[in-house]
């Protein structure tokens, strides 16, 4: 039975062959304490070259690919490759780790860097997004991540000179990022004209933002900010691998092998030529370079580290080498010396000496080598090869000795005979040829058994026989030399075998695990003298076992270091060292062998030892020499606590059994019942599973918990107080060391631990997201910051918290088995120990992961007859408690016991509140204080033993089993209950809360009754027997046993009780005459099992109810089947009602009635409330009758799982609930409605909606169902089709003159009229005014900053601050999208600080996820970027009370809100909001953990704990008849107070989050904006109303909201619909529906409007006056507006009655004439704003309307594909004088010709034509329009433009163009909401242009004004009119 435990011996790491040169870059380093850290395989090696040593660092678990050193060059940082890759921080000096960083990158990780303090590091992936992540590594926290590039990332560096900026380079690009807050965002840098666009491979950054990079071609690259400037040509010939920067310059290497120093300003120094010294060879690559002082460290392609000395440079030292490219497979010992030998696809084959670790021979072959040997005496090598030769080498010189070439496929195995005489050589054609050794190699003999490739050959000691392995599998067995097959098994039966390399055979069985067919074990060498066999595998694993090893699934000894295939093991030749060899990895591994005798002596071995032996965690045998195991412990291990339905689910699965169930009814459901209940005391303690749950609290209370709740017990008082926050059963609980905080983890999908005050009841933290299934302990440490946890998911997970921030600290899987215990180490805060089945871990915390060592057993101690479940540590010694129900104190070092209680009845005290029921229980729990010694039992009693002996029982329930039967005793405060734990007991309801009797049965029980008189007491047990007993004595009166299943309900009839009704699982009822004990009659006729029995009044009729769903009828006492309509029942009069079915109770049954079951229900005695019990834990109370579907309800959370009983007291007082599973009787008092002012109670409403939300309104519709686009998705607005000009073939142009001719030059493309001066190119255009503000779908975007001087709000995707007295704006342009939300941060110390959200697309961190900008507002520096996880878009933000948190909510359908700490750029906490939307979220002035959320029928009232968000509903029951509306802004008040306005325009005001009162009617249509002042707390509301005399739509109230002032806002509109306020110093400012900003003065009332805009888009009409800074505009909302740049502001304004879609000037700029989208055309005088003309000659929108530059004609295109001209000088008839023909599609824009008699029409379908004035007739002839000179260009279309079309136009169109006065410049808007500034003409495609963002999608016009002094832009979706100052150049 050697296999069942591991071998004793140990291997230990010593050296390390090899580096990884290949696909590995920049991983070769100087540490501080000189030595050479690099990485090989899956190992860190740290290389002394003074001591010639190595030591490791083995905490990865695959290939290390990356290394990062730390500034102070003592912390090394590697990432590896691997599906769930890792980074490792580990100490260079002590090898072990610091920080581990998990959980993000997938693949791998490429690069690593730290910055300049060394606090952060980034690193990044392997994946196609080439993720970029930055960490704070200390914490193991990822701050920001971002997707990297689509191509690979060669190299990342920070910039050490700027903060928060890092370089990133790679295939074919460059990146310069800037980190703000948690978000990464790249700039590409621009080659231009001075590079070549090409793969960057390294670079390196300097001060004064230069930053250098080693391009592909071996050019340096050198650029400044993010451009490049200049490159250093041929820098290198080849590409550059590696640059290092150090203190006196920088050093480069590359592809060509040399290294160049180059000092700090990039000039070159010199150039050493690795391939021209004497160690050098032609292909020489260096792929690492760093340079330290004097000395320069060279790693290359072929895994060589060169140490060069400057001054020396053509001697470098050669201090490592191995193997390089291809597989290495060759390994062969030499049998007398210490000397390795391997061979490589490489093609050479090296002799190492394993004493002096050194390579001393090398030979070069001709062909890969696969497999080597060396003769028994040590004179011939002999090789395989890859091409079926093998070569003979005299080992001395290495000359050849043989070359033989017999086969065509590689030799993959051979060896020399034991006596030196034959060659057996091994072929992948699966044959073994022998050759004779002394004959030359002449072939002797074949062996030809196998059918596949010959793995492994051993010769026998003797030379006679030969075994083989192959790739089946197979073994067989040859005769030598000839090769005969041997197949008689006797004759093999004692051969020896000289040595043991086979993988398959008896005595190697216990290598291959249990279960498995795999063939993945490479190799295995058999130590005979030690009896150790060592294995390699393809996993990169070298295992120990014992030899030989006969059963399958041995024990072993594991080690890690290799990557991934270890292809050969060996042991030297005096057994010293184990030689490994790594296929992929190219690495020689030697380990050196400590047999046992050494172990001993081992222990003081440097620390890295321990990180060695991970003693076989997985050998799958567990037939460890432990005793058996208890059979409590093992019913412990069996339990489950999986759940069928989480709680956390049942919000989904509600909603998704609605939508099912939307046709469903339309009923008007019962108002849920006035009455509620309030827990009031619980019988039980959950012993049986849990362990030292149970503890005194500072103030003398007794802490414990039982179900769902936290008890806190007073004994003096006898009374309960209780925690509620958890919502399914608590599995353990901890106390806080200063025992006034309370921890305690529970069951869930997602398990929570609550951290709770035992004073207030209160809870401080919640801790979620790390376990699953649930948490089974938690222990705080000794300081009480930390707290420790253990899972109960497979691998028993821990995790160390910081529980007041909610942070996870880290985490670790525990073990395979159960955890039962974590305790943290008082005195060393760092440790903590786990104990469980057959196991103690001892961990040391380490960043992100838990490092175990094995700690020696000191001693043990015999305590107690059984497990020891309980022990407490005093000040002196230690207290045990265990199974043989004794407590025992022991000295402080558990030498001897001093004193033992044994817990027993006669030891009871006469204050005991019940009854032991055996003595000596199981303890489970042991707490001391308060001089008393507190148990808690397995059988779920507490008592309390004095230090004297005395012992009282202050609370017990029930033992294990599940709990059914429940009674109510029918005139006194008393219950009876029996359960499956084989007692019945009688406990007292009154104050003194105790267990009065209790009884032993033969069996279980599940049901009782007390008679009518309450004398009797029948019980029905599970063996279908039941029994009447004397109801004070518990003593039998009279039992029978008529059934054989489960006795389900037992039932006196009313009145004098004459007839007991049985009903048993059988589905039978059998009625008892009392009296006469005898049965008189049986009910049959059921389906299925029975589950409740009631009595009418008269005792004549039985309501049954089956599990079938039946709800039956039977007339007592024959048991006839009765058949009443339903209608019939509700009129009897019943005795009792504990139905579930039927019409009365249709409304009990839930949404999700098919997950859960109603188990109990109870009627009072008034027949008002129905109380339900169901499986979910959940008790509810109705009013009766509750017809309907889904009647509404109060609902209490208590109990765990099922709620299996529930019953009223006789006189109502109380509600008597059971919980099955968790074995406590719950008592709860009733609360008549009225009476609970008082105290409301804390019970959730019901899960459905009121169907009514307090009305419709467009504007609350409209913001609900708003989708936002963001730009980059943005289609195109004109519906136009046909092929894209750039996309169009181009017909050559007849008229290409010859480019020398004699024809007059061509005329000008554009007259250029009143541009006098020179033409001087626009070069810039910077944004000078906006016009606009998003007041139509967003709310409390405005605000006051500077004391009311400022104000702050936004349009389109730009913030702007807007000073109230002169009109100048600026503007935050930082935002890449809509801006939906804004807020001010009100806090002194944050002055001016403003939040912004903005529209985004998916949540995956990336530049176009939705993010939330902080920004200062005065000098516009964002101060922190938070990208987050809302898909679709940020809608509210919120600052907190001190103005370090940030509240957001997002547009996701989950509506989540998450809470941000900004500065650091940190998510605090998320949770999902609300199913519909929400509005608004706020914190409360004065909280940093309080806030409330308001949205479509919805109110929450948020508390932040830790790190996680508690919610609850608001409450509404207290009010008459309020019904949950859709609510749209919040407010504040003192003393909690919450003020809500909702749809209807009334205001609800809460405290906590009860409903108070309700202002009705605050306003008269939807309250959509309130604001809180914070210096004198009185509140203003904005809400929709039509301007009357007493109302208006702006009111401030007072603190309480009694009282209001009204202040109308006259601005002449129908309705005012206020959309946001704002109270500064004496003045409200509002923002409208219809964009305007209005300041309105307290005292006088009077209005000041401070900003316009247009109310509905697109603005699709724009001109600009011909000679003053005058625009008009004209839009969807019917006006046509005139703005002032200079004055900047609104002119005048006429509503047109209809949508305007275009506006024209006459060249006089006398007239306007506007187009209209019904057809018409109307003209203006401009002078009196008369209509001088208008006519509808046409049905669609008109398009563009132009007058022709003579003032002559008039022409007006529209959407019926024409253009109609018309004569102004026949006066104001407008007839129609002729019409353009052939237009293929709709007209966008038209241009006449200087002359007035041409003009040019673009058009739908991407086609130009022009036509003559005013015949209409098309001019085809190219020649003659290349001639023609235009007055205007708006056109998109032509040659001239073809420029301005770009290639991300599939979708998307560019809608408008125009071009300068000046005739040289041309701008243009897009879908993308882009304006570009081009040159004008551009007929290239592509032309380069500058690019200016503000505007959301769609920029639907552009002009410029007169004198080119601006660009006005109007926007689609923005409503908005943006003003651009033209930056000329200088002259």
């Amino acid at each position: 039975m050697a296999a069942r435990s591991a071998p004793n011996c140990h291997l230990r790491l010593e050296w390390v062959y090899g580096y990884r040169g290949h696909q590995c870059r920049n991983n070769l380093y100087y540490t501080a304490a000189k030595e050479i850290v690099y990485f090989v395989a899956g190992v860190g090696v740290v290389y002394s070259p003074r001591e010639h040593r190595q030591k490791f660092y083995r905490g990865h678990s695959d290939d290390i690919i990356s290394l990062a050193l730390h500034p102070e060059r003592v912390l090394v940082a590697t990432g590896q490759v691997g599906k769930e890759p890792y980074i490792c921080v580990w100490d260079s000096y002590t090898v072990q780790t610091i920080s581990v960083l998990k959980d993000v990158h997938t693949h791998g990780i490429a690069c690593l860097a730290f910055d300049l303090d060394g606090q952060r590091l980034v690193s990044v992936g392997l994946d196609s997004k080439n993720a970029v992540c930055v960490w704070d590594w200390k914490r193991g926290k990822m701050l920001s991540m971002a997707p990297g590039h689509t191509d690979r990332i060669f190299d990342i560096s920070w910039d050490l000179y700027q903060p928060n900026k890092l370089v990133s380079c790679g295939v074919k690009h460059i990146k310069f990022w800037s980190l703000c807050g948690n978000a990464l965002t790249p700039k590409r840098g621009v080659f231009g004209k001075t590079g070549d666009l090409q793969t960057i491979l390294c670079l390196a950054c300097a001060r004064d933002e230069l930053t250098y990079s080693g391009a592909l071609n071996g050019d340096i690259y050198v650029w400044k900010g993010i451009n490049l400037i200049r490159t250093i040509q041929g820098a290198h010939t080849a590409g550059i691998f590696s640059m290092n920067a150090c203190e006196e310059g920088f050093a480069t290497g590359g592809r060509d092998g040399c290294i160049r120093l180059w000092d700090l300003t990039f000039k070159p120094i010199t150039v050493i030529d690795l391939r021209e010294t004497d160690q050098g060879y032609k292909g020489l690559s260096v792929r690492s370079v760093c340079w330290r002082g004097d000395h320069i460290l060279v790693g290359t392609q072929d895994s060589e580290i060169f140490e060069i000395v400057v001054h020396e440079r053509n001697k470098p030292f050669l201090i490592m080498q191995g193997h390089c490219e291809g597989e290495l497979w060759a390994l062969a010992i030499h049998p007398t010396k210490p000397l390795a030998v391997t061979g490589s696809d490489d093609r050479s084959v090296r002799i190492w000496s394993l004493v002096d670790h050194a390579l001393i021979a090398r030979c070069n072959m001709e062909e890969p080598i696969r497999c080597a040997a060396v003769n028994v005496d040590g004179i011939h090598l002999a090789l395989g090869m890859k091409d079926g030769s093998f070569t003979v080498l005299r080992v001395r010189d290495m000359t050849e000795v043989v070359h033989i070439k017999d086969r065509k496929e590689a030799i993959h195995e051979l060896k020399y005979s034991p006596d030196g005489t034959y060659l057996a050589v091994g072929c992948n054609d699966s044959s073994v040829d022998i050759y004779g050794v002394a004959q030359r190699y002449k072939k002797l003999g074949e062996c030809v058994g196998s059918l596949s490739f010959i793995t492994h050959l051993d010769w026998s000691s003797d030379s006679r026989y030969l075994q083989t392995n192959d790739g089946n599998g197979k073994r067989l067995f040859y005769r030598m030399p000839g090769g005969k097959e041997v197949t008689n098994k006797e004759e093999i039966k004692g051969v020896h075998w000289a040595s043991w390399t086979c993988v398959s055979g008896l005595e190697v069985n216990g290598i291959w695990p249990k279960y498995s067919d795999i063939n993945d074990i490479n190799s295995v060498d058999g130590n005979y003298i030690g009896q150790v066999l060592v294995t390699a595998d393809d996993y990169g694993i070298i295992k120990l076992f014992r030899y030989p090893c006969l059963r399958k699934g041995a024990k072993f000894k594991k080690y890690i270091g290799h990557s991934a295939h270890v292809t050969n093991v060996r042991w030297s030749h005096d057994y010293q060292w184990v030689i490994s060899i790594g296929g992929a990895d190219h690495s020689v591994f030697q380990w050196k062998f400590i047999p046992e005798r050494k172990l001993k002596d081992a222990l003081h071995i440097a620390p890295q030892e321990s990180l060695a032996d991970s003693n076989s965690d997985e050998s799958d045998s567990d037939l460890s020499d432990v005793p058996e195991l208890d059979s409590e412990i093992e019913q412990e291990t069996q339990l489950t606590y999986r759940r069928q339905v989480y709680k956390e689910d049942l919000p989904q699965l509600k909603e998704q059994y609605k939508e099912k169930q939307k046709s469903g009814t339309s009923k008007r459901r019962e108002r849920a019942p006035g009455n509620s209940i309030r827990l009031h005391f619980v019988h039980g303690y959950r012993g049986y599973d849990c362990r030292s749950n149970l503890f005194y609290t500072q103030t003398g209370e007794i802490v414990y918990h039982v179900a769902a709740v936290g008890v806190i017990y007073n004994r003096q008082q006898n009374t309960q107080r209780f925690y509620l926050g958890h919502d399914d059963d608590i599995l353990c609980l901890a106390i806080h060391p200063l025992k006034d905080y309370v921890a305690t983890g529970q069951v869930g999908r997602d398990p929570s631990i609550h951290v709770w005050d035992t004073e207030t009841i209160k809870p401080l933290s919640v801790l979620k997201g790390c376990h699953q299934y649930g948490v089974c302990a938690v222990d705080f440490s000794a300081d009480g910051k930390r707290l420790a946890s253990v899972g109960i998911d497979d691998s028993h997970t821990i995790v160390l918290w910081d529980w007041k921030k909610g942070e996870k600290l880290s985490i670790a899987r525990g073990s395979k088995d159960k955890i039962f215990v974590v305790k943290m180490n008082p005195y060393v805060p760092d440790k903590l120990i786990t104990a469980g089945i057959k196991h103690v871990k001892f961990w040391r915390r380490a960043g992100d992961v838990c490092i175990w060592r094995d700690v020696f057993l000191v001693k043990t101690v015999k305590a107690h007859d059984g497990p020891v479940f309980s022990m407490h540590a005093l000040e002196k010694g230690f207290v045990t408690g265990g199974k043989d129900g004794v407590v025992a104190l022991w000295d402080d070092s558990f030498e001897r016991c001093l004193k033992t209680y044994a817990i027993k009845r006669a030891a009871l005290a006469p204050g005991s509140k019940g009854l032991l029921l055996e003595d000596n229980p199981s303890i489970r729990a042991i707490s001391l204080g308060h001089g008393h010694i507190l148990i808690g039992t397995k059988n779920g009693e507490i008592l309390e033993v004095d230090k004297s002996g005395p012992i009282t029982l202050l609370v017990q329930g029930h033992m294990e089993g599940e709990v059914w039967g429940l009674a109510t005793h029918p005139y006194l405060p008393i219950c009876a209950t029996v359960s499956d734990d084989k007692t019945l007991r009688i406990w007292d309801l009154s104050p003194s809360h105790c267990m009065l009797a209790v009884r032993k049965l033969k069996k279980g029980g599940r049901c009782c009754c007390f008679s009518p008189d309450g004398k009797a007491l029948a019980v029905g047990l599970n063996d279908g027997s039941f029994l009447m007993a004397n109801a004070d004595t518990l003593e039998d009166l009279v039992s029978f046993h008529h059934r054989k299943d489960i006795i389900s309900d037992i039932r006196f009839s009313p009145g004098s009780g004459k007839y007991l009704a049985v009903a048993s699982h059988d589905s039978f009822i059998d009625i008892y005459n009392v009296m006469s004990s005898k049965r008189v009659g049986i009910c049959k006729g059921a389906t299925s099992y029975i589950t409740h029995v009631d009595w009418d009044i008269r005792g004549k009729l039985l309501q049954v109810n089956s599990g079938a769903k039946e709800q039956l009828f039977f007339e007592a006492p024959r048991g006839k089947k009765q058949t009443i309509p339903s209608v019939e029942v509700e009129k009897i009069c019943w005795a009792s009602w504990t139905s579930v079915l039927g019409l009365c109770c249709e409304g009990i049954w839930p949404v999700i009635g098919e997950v859960t079951d109603i188990t109990a229900s109870c009627l009072t005695s008034d027949k008002m409330i129905l109380a339900t019990g169901d499986d979910l834990g959940f008790v509810k109370l109705f009013r009766y009758p509750a017809k309907g579907k889904f009647g509404k309800f109060k609902r209490y959370m208590a109990h765990s799982t099922h709620v299996t009983n529930v019953r009223w007291t006789y006189d109502d007082s109380m509600l008597v609930t059971l919980g099955g599973a968790d074995m406590s009787l719950m008592v709860w008092t009733n609360e008549i409605e009225g009476y609970r002012e008082k105290r409301p109670c804390d019970s959730e409403e019901s899960d459905t909606d009121s169907e009514e939300d307090g009305g419709y309104d467009s504007d609350v519709t409209r913001e609900n169902e708003i989708s936002y686009t963001i730009r980059a998705l943005s289609t195109n607005i004109r519906p136009m089709f046909g092929v894209k000009p750039h996309l169009q073939q181009k017909e050559p142009s007849v008229d290409e003159r010859p480019p020398v001719s004699r024809a007059p030059p061509r005329p000008e493309k554009l007259q250029t009229n009143n541009v006098g001066k020179k033409k001087r190119p626009i070069e810039d255009l910077v944004l000078e005014l906006v016009f606009g503000y998003r007041g139509r779908d967003c709310r409390n975007n405005v605000h006051y900053l500077n004391d009311g001087d400022d104000i702050i709000y936004h349009t389109a995707s730009v913030g702007i601050l807007h000073n109230v007295a002169t009109g100048t704006q600026s503007f935050y342009q930082e935002h890449n999208d809509d801006i939906l939300c804004l807020t001010v941060n009100q806090h002194p110390k944050f002055i001016n600080i403003v939040a912004t959200g903005q529209v985004g697309d998916l949540a995956d961190m990336s530049a176009t996820a939705p993010s939330i900008h902080i920004w200062d507002a005065v000098n516009k520096q964002t101060l922190s970027i938070l990208r987050c996880y809302h898909s679709k878009g940020v809608c509210s933000v919120s600052f907190s009370a001190t103005g370090k948190l940030l509240l957001s909510v997002g547009l996701d359908p989950e509506h989540t809100i998450t809470i941000w700490r900004w500065q650091e750029g940190t998510k605090i906490a998320s949770r999902a909001g609300h199913n519909q939307r929400i509005f608004v979220a706020e914190f409360r002035p004065d909280s940093d953990s309080q806030f409330v959320s308001v949205g479509v029928k919805h109110v929450k009232f948020w508390t932040l704990a830790g790190r996680a968000l508690l919610s609850k509903k608001g409450l509404l029951s207290t009010v008459e008849d309020a019904r949950m509306q859709t609510m749209l802004a919040v407010a504040f008040g003192a003393n909690n107070l919450t003020f809500t306005g909702a749809v209807s325009g009334d205001v609800c005001v809460w405290r906590d989050h009860i409903l108070c009162r309700i202002v009705a009617r605050a306003h008269n249509g939807p309250v959509f904006a309130m604001y809180t002042t914070l210096r004198d707390g009185l509140v203003v509301t904005g809400g929709k109303e039509r301007p009357s005399k007493e109302g208006g739509a702006v009111k401030l109230w007072d603190q309480e909201l009694r009282r209001c002032r009204a202040f109308r806002l006259e601005t002449g509109q129908v309705t005012d619909c206020v959309r946001s306020v704002c109270r500064g110093k004496g003045k409200i400012l509002v923002g409208t529906r219809n964009a305007e900003i209005i300041e309105v003065g307290e005292k006088n009332a009077a209005c000041n409007i401070l900003v316009n805009g247009h109310v509905d888009g697109p603005i699709w009409g724009l001109v600009t006056h011909p000679s003053r800074d005058f625009f008009l505009s004209a839009a969807e909302d019917g006006t046509v507006r005139l703005w002032d740049i200079a004055d900047k502001k609104m002119l005048n304004k006429v509503n047109l009655g209809h949508a305007a879609r275009t506006v024209c000037y006459s060249p006089e700029g006398d007239m306007v004439a506007i187009g209209m989208k019904n057809g018409e055309f109307i003209i203006l005088l401009v002078s009196s704003l008369k209509i001088w003309g208008k006519k509808r000659d046409r049905r669609c929108a008109i398009h563009d309307i132009r007058f022709s530059p003579d003032s002559r004609f008039l022409a007006v295109g529209s959407s019926e594909n024409s253009v109609d001209f018309y004569d102004l000088t026949l006066g104001p008839t407008l007839n129609r004088i002729s019409y353009c023909r052939d237009i293929p599609s709709f007209v966008i824009q038209m241009d006449f010709s200087a002359d007035s008699r041409y003009l040019q029409v673009s058009t739908g379908c991407y086609k130009r034509h022009v036509y003559e004035v005013p015949s209409g007739k098309p001019v085809l002839d190219q020649a003659a329009m290349d001639r023609i000179t235009w007055a205007t260009w708006t056109s998109i279309l032509g040659d001239e433009v073809m420029g301005i079309w770009s290639r991300h136009t599939e979708k998307a169109n560019v809608n408008c163009a125009c071009v300068s006065h000046s005739g040289i410049s041309l701008v243009t808007g897009d879908d993308f909401g882009m304006v570009k500034l081009f040159d004008f003409p551009c007929p290239e495609k592509f032309a380069k242009h500058k690019r200016f963002l503000g505007h959301s999608p769609h920029v639907t016009n552009i002009r410029f004004t007169s004198g080119d002094r601006h660009v006005v832009s109007a926007g689609g979706d923005d409503c908005s009119l943006f003003v651009w100052k033209c930056v000329h150049m200088p002259h």
